[in-house]
């Protein structure tokens, strides 16, 4: 695995560290980790489309 690759798996898990959820295995089942894991990317897609307010 190239180096490029290995960054970008580790900033998504990091990501996914900012969710409380996703920090800790809290969840029993895996379609409940994998909805939130979708919600997480949902989450983080949306932030970045939205366009920055100007600060003055």
């Amino acid at each position: 695995m190239s180096l490029a690759k290995r960054w970008i798996v580790g900033q998504t898990f990091s990501w996914f560290g900012r969710y409380r959820r996703l920090s800790k295995d809290y969840e029993t089942l895996t379609d409940s980790s994998e909805s939130l894991i979708y919600l997480a990317m949902t989450h983080l897609m949306v932030r970045r489309l939205r366009p920055c307010p100007m600060r003055l």
